[in-house]
């Protein structure tokens, strides 16, 4: 009995992270199409974008955390709320101070927070659909200094940090497939 309990929870989980992967994936794009009109200089519309993002990490990991505690302990994905919700007020300021404040602040949250996701998936590999997000973790660590040493260029543009959610889009649209047959119950 204890068996069908948690497959039962494995798959309430696997759909409700199904579902937001699919909505991280589509906000993903959206922004990335958005700001690339303004990778070469931070407008207030761009600014405020630049703080969404963060805060929309923020909460898809308390949404996470809800839904997925049949899984584990949601404290990394506490750690990944306060991470991302000091880098939201940090590009808040950054935003101020330029584009090199601003790749900073967005490669030093990319290392943080894709550790954090690399953290969790690993754990999470018997649900299915994880290993796009191990991938993603790792790529967002070593994307995350390239931004801290492009913040160094003579004519440095937002262009690399906003096309580093293109990628991540895409690796939550298939860990969202793959989830499919465990959100199944198969």
């Amino acid at each position: 009995m204890s068996t069908v309990v948690a497959d039962s929870g494995l798959a309430g989980t696997a759909s409700a992270l199904r579902r937001l992967y699919f909505v991280r994936f589509a906000f993903a794009i959206v922004w990335a199409l958005v700001m690339f009109t303004m990778a070469k200089e931070i407008t207030p519309f761009g600014a405020v974008l630049l703080v969404l993002y963060p805060l929309f990490d923020v909460g898809a990991a308390i949404y996470d955390a809800k839904v997925s505690r049949s899984t584990g302990k949601p404290t990394l994905l506490y750690v990944n709320v306060a991470v991302s919700s000091i880098t939201a007020i940090g590009l808040a300021f950054a935003c101020a101070s330029g584009i090199p404040a601003v790749l900073r602040v967005w490669g030093a949250w990319a290392v943080v927070a894709g550790l954090v996701q690399l953290i969790v998936a690993i754990p999470r590999r018997k649900m299915g659909g994880q290993w796009p997000m191990i991938l993603s973790g790792g790529i967002s660590v070593l994307a995350g200094g390239s931004f801290i040493a492009s913040a160094g260029a003579d004519k440095p543009t937002l262009a690399s940090a906003i096309g580093y959610a293109i990628p991540g889009a895409v690796f939550f649209l298939i860990s969202a497939l793959r989830l499919g047959r465990t959100a199944k119950g198969a």
